[in-house]
């Protein structure tokens, strides 16, 4: 490793963590935010800086593993578990695709026809922005590449932060309030119905499986070898400290504001609530800042699922030799086609038996996160310095112990 690598500006630095922390919310995250808020006001927020707090544990033992062994985690789970985890993997990837991708579009779509309202029908205007939103953001990662992709995400990051914290700001925080939320959960928030919607608020902050996203990010920022450690633990620091700071805005936003619409729906809706107390120009930024949320999260995972995909696929064709990842062949360009072509046919049909399948099967990734973490990081690493210590593995078993409640709730609400 060159000096010149090592001796990075600081502003470089802070890069690949709000990229990931970006991909991660969505709009069913920013609704969950606001919902949270509306129904149990401020003492919901210890949870989001917990819930970022947890995902900063997680994707930092993705980094440090990679950054030890020179492997990416799914490389790791491959060469030490084998088959047993591909088959499981595979099977929750391509649900994950499938349901997420088709959110995303959906997400997209409800929030740019909201912003530009050219049809009558919301319905017809979902799915025409939806698929547009899929084609754009193909064509962005297949026509400029990593650079360009991490240029427009930081114009859509800047958006989304700027837009929703300046929008919380302007109706008003009530400080006290605010502080005592961050330290002393309420009673609502804990007990009841209440605690349901707390762990969904917690599980949701900073997404799921796009945390896998920052170690193929890191690679493309030429971060190799363990004097990179820091910089990304301070990269991550930066992202999930932005990512609760985004999370607090919109528990604010929604403790001012009522509401009965659902999902991305519930975003739109906010955006009408807030022209009645802010005005036009109030509407108009809020939702501008939504829109750089659900569109980020829709390009992050465009570019980086495939990642994905095609590291798995050299994987099982090499039969876990190494392999290199290329941005123009088949593996990664052809499931990144698929996906955009696949996450818009939500826009048109029904889907609610197949979410049911992925909420079973896909709450459990982030407990399963924490598991394989605990065996990589743990006597799995060569390197015994950079493994788990004692304080990591109480971080890790508190992941595995909230995670779970939270797919529990989760499948409880699918199910009902």
């Amino acid at each position: 490793m060159t000096e010149t690598r090592t001796k990075t500006p600081w502003w470089r630095v802070i890069g690949p963590g709000l990229l990931v922390a970006a991909t991660g919310v969505g709009a069913a995250d920013l609704a969950t935010s606001s919902f949270s808020g509306m129904q149990l006001g401020l003492g919901v927020l210890w949870a989001v800086a917990f819930g970022a707090f947890l995902k900063y544990v997680l994707t930092e033992g993705i980094a440090r593993y990679q950054l030890v062994t020179g492997d990416t985690l799914i490389e790791g789970a491959v060469r030490k578990i084998g088959w047993p985890f591909i088959t499981v993997f595979l099977v929750y990837f391509f649900l994950w695709t499938f349901v997420v991708g088709g959110a995303l579009a959906s997400g997209a779509g409800v929030g740019a026809n909201a912003l530009f309202p050219v049809f009558d029908d919301p319905v017809i205007g979902k799915r025409f922005f939806g698929a547009l939103h899929s084609g754009i953001a193909v064509a962005l990662v297949m026509g400029g590449g990593y650079k360009l992709f991490e240029r427009v995400m930081r114009v859509c990051i800047a958006l989304m932060f700027i837009a929703v914290v300046v929008t919380a700001l302007r109706l008003g925080v009530d400080w006290p309030a605010v502080i005592q939320g961050l330290f002393v959960p309420s009673r609502e928030s804990i007990s009841g119905e209440g605690a349901k919607w707390t762990i969904a608020l917690l599980g949701g902050v900073g997404g799921t499986l796009t945390i896998l996203c920052y170690g193929y990010w890191i690679r493309e920022e030429d971060r190799e070898g363990l004097q990179w450690l820091r910089k990304c633990r301070i990269d991550l620091a930066v992202a999930y400290v932005m990512t609760a700071l985004f999370g607090f805005a919109m528990v604010i936003i929604g403790s001012k504001l009522e509401s009965e619409g659902s999902g991305a729906t519930l975003v739109a809706d906010l955006g009408y609530s807030l022209e009645d107390t802010l005005g036009f120009g109030g509407r108009v930024m809020f939702l501008v800042g939504a829109y750089g949320a659900i569109f980020s999260s829709l390009l992050g995972v465009w570019q980086c699922v495939p990642f994905v995909f095609a590291d798995m696929y050299g994987l099982v064709t090499h039969k876990g030799d190494p392999h290199e990842i290329d941005e123009k062949a088949l593996p990664y360009r052809g499931y990144l086609i698929a996906m955009a072509f696949v996450s818009c046919i939500p826009l048109f049909v029904s889907f609610k038996s197949i979410q049911l399948v992925y909420g079973v099967i896909g709450a459990c990734f982030m407990p399963l996160i924490s598991i394989l973490l605990l065996y990589l990081n743990g006597p799995a690493l060569p390197d015994a310095t950079q493994r788990n210590r004692w304080y990591t593995v109480i971080a890790l078993l508190v992941c595995i112990a909230f995670f779970c409640m939270a797919a529990y709730f989760d499948i409880q609400r699918r199910l009902m």
